[in-house]
């Protein structure tokens, strides 16, 4: 039987430093993270969960500002874009520098894998496009403290541009892995993401925008 901190280890045995790009995409099954398996339950999640999370937490941080006069129409809708921008970076940021570290070490290795590695080789895993709805509001929380506290009422209005912003690469990112490449002009997001799924993973971070792939130069180069 297994002890309580033996339950809490990652299911994944790291034997040796494996790298993102070493990893072969499989298109069924899924990978089993924890042997406690509530935990592994917890890492699972329908998409619907984030999604109406984010979205309601938007609209009520917008909502509020605006009603108890805490922002104007003009100032909220300049925050709100502002907070999707800040957004945009983050999410490219945290791709290419965490879900992307060097795995030199063993515990890198296991870290990696658990938070990116196991969706890289399980891409078709829908349950896994999206963080559970307990981690969804750990991070609002942190979020909502970090933006009030440092940019005071402003940061209601930030914090509604940043979820909505987390919510769209989640759709965008979910829609990408679950559905068939569109037949216009939206394909290009499709073949984007694929890109560094399948060719290299050291290009084509952005997945809501392509827009930080383009100014730093990790945009794949065209044949």
């Amino acid at each position: 039987m297994n002890t309580t901190s033996e339950a809490l280890e990652p299911a994944v045995k790291v034997t040796a430093v494996k790298t993102p790009d070493a990893i072969k995409p499989k298109h069924k099954g899924s990978a089993r993270l924890f042997e406690n398996p509530v935990l592994e339950r917890l890492t699972h999640t329908h998409i619907a969960a984030p999604l109406t999370i984010f979205f309601a937490v938007a609209a009520v941080s917008l909502y509020y500002g605006l009603s108890q006069g805490l922002l104007t129409g003009l100032s909220a809708f300049g925050l709100f874009l502002g907070g999707w921008l800040l957004f945009t970076l983050a999410e490219y940021l945290m791709h290419r520098f965490v879900y992307h570290m060097d795995a030199d070490t063993p515990r890198k290795a296991k870290f990696q894998y658990t938070m990116h590695g196991v969706h890289h080789e399980f891409p078709k895993d829908e349950t896994r496009l999206a963080m559970p709805p307990i981690l969804t509001v750990f991070v609002t929380s942190l979020l909502f403290f970090i933006f009030r506290f440092t940019l005071g009422n402003a940061g209601l209005g930030v914090l509604a541009g940043f979820v909505f912003g987390y919510a769209l690469y989640l759709f965008v990112h979910y829609a990408i892995h679950v559905y068939a490449p569109p037949k216009n002009f939206l394909k290009f997001w499709w073949h984007h993401h694929a890109q560094h799924h399948y060719r290299q993973d050291e290009i084509a971070f952005g997945v809501s925008t392509t827009l930080w792939d383009h100014i730093i130069g990790t945009m794949p180069k065209k044949k």
